[in-house]
């Protein structure tokens, strides 16, 4: 039985777009996962070198905010690219218990060698839509996003 026939036309179309989205969004995520991974990293582990490769040093909260995971998470995965020398953990001058993260050496050595090859990935897979469907897109993603988000 069609939704349509079940639930109506709105909720029809609602759920076709929910339906296209999530799998558009579970295919790049997979094709992304696997470029990261053949730098050696996990997705969170690719993420934090990617935020503070941008973002620059940041206190381990505002950290786990930007990367949106929880305060237990962000601290392993700072761990992890700690004990590879990616990344280090330093006090706040003005705050002595607010610890900052920032990129070694080493981490903004990597984060410059990959991240150029990754975002070369991604606009490869992007290029199935033309520059100005990528852009509306963007657009619709991000208005979905706003609007539902205090629903």
């Amino acid at each position: 039985m069609k939704t349509t026939q079940k639930y109506g036309k709105k909720a029809d179309r609602a759920l076709t777009m929910w339906v296209k989205l999530l799998r558009a969004a579970a295919t790049m995520g997979k094709r992304s996962r696997e470029n990261i991974e053949s730098f050696g990293l996990t997705e969170p582990q690719f993420g934090v070198l990617e935020t503070l490769g941008h973002k620059g040093p940041m206190l381990l909260g505002e950290l786990g905010k930007k990367r949106l995971v929880s305060g237990g998470n962000i601290t392993c995965v700072v761990d992890n690219l700690e004990k590879e020398g990616l990344v280090e953990r330093v006090h706040s001058k003005d705050d002595r218990r607010a610890i900052i993260v920032r990129l070694t050496h080493k981490g903004k050595k990597l984060f410059d060698e990959i991240f150029t090859h990754h975002a070369e990935h991604i606009a490869k897979l992007a290029s199935v839509l033309t520059d100005e469907e990528q852009e509306e897109l963007g657009r619709l993603c991000k208005k979905l996003g706003l609007g539902v988000q205090h629903e």
